[in-house]
């Protein structure tokens, strides 16, 4: 479904991916891990537009979309939820919501109601403004958002980080049933625990590079704690 091969990026002269490569199959989860620093937003900035590539190619079913805008991989299926519990904080949670349908490929007004029950927490919420929401309801706003486009593939970039635990369980849980419902994912996550409970495959990155990847039962060797101990 997605094929990243040889891809680099970085900033001005300061180079951050080296020759990145990887896959995500239809249906499968991927996590990408490594310590702070070591390229892993970079690497979803890239891959969802966000940030050009400077060298390597970034795939999707088969079609070549490395010099697209990310408006149009949305079109094609990318959803992305980047760090940052990212909404528009002066509108509500339905019109946050409302947008992100106007802008979609689809335009379908159920597709508000699947989001919504993915993430029955903001049903009681929908007139209140996303500004004044705690950070672990507008991360599952921001969410649900990308969960509007409807995506054959959705990107999370540390969709837990900086949550209260009780959100997290929800979080996990939602990404979890939209695993099993068939939905790619690409996610990073620095919690070692929930990646195993979670990934079919992941790789980890060390200074731009992909330094291990495999199955999610590789995760437990010795050598990939030293490599994401901090």
């Amino acid at each position: 479904m997605l094929s990243v091969q040889g891809l680099e990026a970085g900033y001005g002269r300061a180079r951050v991916l080296f020759g990145v490569s990887f896959e995500v199959e239809p249906g499968r989860l991927v996590c990408v891990m490594g310590r702070n620093g070591v390229g892993k937003t970079t690497l979803l900035n890239t891959v969802m537009g966000v940030l050009p590539a400077t060298a390597g190619t970034v795939t999707f079913e088969g079609k070549d979309v490395t010099r697209l805008t990310p408006h149009e991989r949305v079109r094609l299926g990318l959803g992305y939820v980047p760090q940052g519990h990212e909404t528009f904080p002066q509108l509500s949670v339905m019109g946050n919501l409302l947008v992100t349908l106007e802008a979609s490929p689809h335009k379908d007004p159920a597709a508000i109601e699947e989001a919504l029950t993915v993430f029955p927490r903001l049903k009681p919420l929908l007139k209140k403004r996303a500004g004044f929401l705690s950070g672990g309801q507008q991360q599952q706003l921001a969410m649900a958002r990308a969960l509007v486009t409807r995506p054959k593939l959705l990107i999370l970039d540390e969709p837990t980080e900086g949550i209260q635990p009780s959100i997290i369980l929800e979080i996990e849980e939602a990404i979890e049933h939209l695993h099993a419902s068939g939905l790619a994912v690409l996610l990073v996550e620095q919690y070692l625990d929930l990646a195993l409970r979670l990934a079919d495959r992941f790789l980890i990155l060390d200074a731009g590079h992909v330094v291990h990847a495999g199955t999610a039962e590789e995760l437990r060797g010795e050598e990939v704690h030293r490599l994401l101990a901090v």
